[in-house]
């Protein structure tokens, strides 16, 4: 079943870039900072991987498609919405091909920056490489590994000349990641609760089995060879607690990083929660250092503009192929 228009129109209020029949693109706020700023201020992916905002993509093959209702989500839901819609399943005959897909996303992301052509206070050499990316997210919304091709849209990006290619995933299809072939350059699984009971209050699975699904994924983390990263989107009074289930879920996973982040207040987030449940950055780093303490992981970098800390076994993140 096709998205429905409503939630096609939100979409677009929200400046998404349609690709196709169940694609997206949105530029990331710290892309257009980095123009506006001639690079001053950027993503922490930069900071921490070398990832630089001003060539990256992000975009979704999974448009308005999840296995979860997360409270803290910014995207808009068919439960929001009051949509009668099944968001969990993606029909065969709807699938698009990757190729058409990369080209066609590059594309939009050259439609949404066309506004800054005409500001005299932007750096044409830099617009021309924003206009050129060369890293991609594939995240932004919905559920990635949804679409049954995601392995061959990893791979059509890197032989597109794309030289850094992230994956993030709730982690509720452990057989769509085993079976995708090719491995992006980072994979992050977005891990959100300590436990099953706060899993079901916060993340709100749309399908059954989500936490035995998401364990299942966890365990098979140490079988990939890109670096992995545990991503955990904290809001107070949601899920910002219990830092030894968070610990006996890192230690199962073993993963080569581990991000606790702060939800933000914005887009339907503040629909279900109020905005005092976002943490402040300080809040963030008291949980990394229990965290810390309790999995032998070491803070090695924080980026507060964006409220997330970075930990690992390493004492220093490994910068990922591609221009810096």
């Amino acid at each position: 079943m096709p998205i429905p228009d409503e939630l096609i129109r939100v979409f677009r209020r929200q400046k998404y870039q349609i690709v196709g029949k169940h694609s997206a693109v949105k530029t990331c706020y710290w892309l257009r900072q980095a123009l506006n700023t001639d690079e001053k201020r950027h993503c922490y992916k930069q900071k921490f991987y070398g990832i630089r905002s001003l060539r990256c993509l992000q975009m979704t093959p999974s448009l308005g498609r999840c296995l979860q209702a997360c409270l803290f989500c910014w995207r808009a839901g068919s439960t929001d919405l009051g949509i009668e819609w099944d968001e969990t399943t993606f029909p065969a005959d709807e699938v698009e091909d990757p190729a058409l897909i990369v080209v066609e996303s590059v594309k939009a992301q050259r439609r949404a920056l066309i506004g800054f052509k005409g500001n005299s206070a932007v750096d044409g050499s830099l617009l021309s490489l924003a206009l050129n990316p060369v890293h991609v997210a594939i995240s932004l919304e919905g559920e990635v590994t949804l679409y049954p091709r995601i392995g061959d849209l990893v791979e059509e990006y890197i032989s597109n000349g794309f030289e850094t290619v992230l994956i993030v995933t709730n982690g509720l299809l452990p057989d769509a990641l085993a079976q995708m072939g090719k491995e992006p350059s980072q994979l992050y699984v977005s891990v959100s609760a300590p436990n099953e009971e706060t899993y079901r209050s916060t993340c709100r699975p749309l399908v059954p089995n989500g936490w035995a699904r998401l364990n299942e994924t966890l365990e098979s983390l140490n079988s990939f060879s890109c670096p992995t990263v545990i991503r955990m989107t904290l809001a107070k009074g949601v899920n910002l607690k219990d830092a030894e289930g968070y610990a006996q879920l890192i230690n199962k996973a073993n993963p080569t990083y581990l991000e606790p982040k702060a939800a933000m207040a914005i887009g339907y987030f503040t629909r279900r929660l109020p905005r005092n449940a976002m943490p402040l950055h300080r809040e963030i780093r008291d949980f990394a250092e229990r965290l810390a303490e309790l999995t032998g992981y070491k803070i090695i970098d924080e980026a507060e503009p964006s409220g997330v800390v970075l930990l690992s076994r390493l004492d220093r993140a490994k910068k990922l192929p591609g221009e810096s």
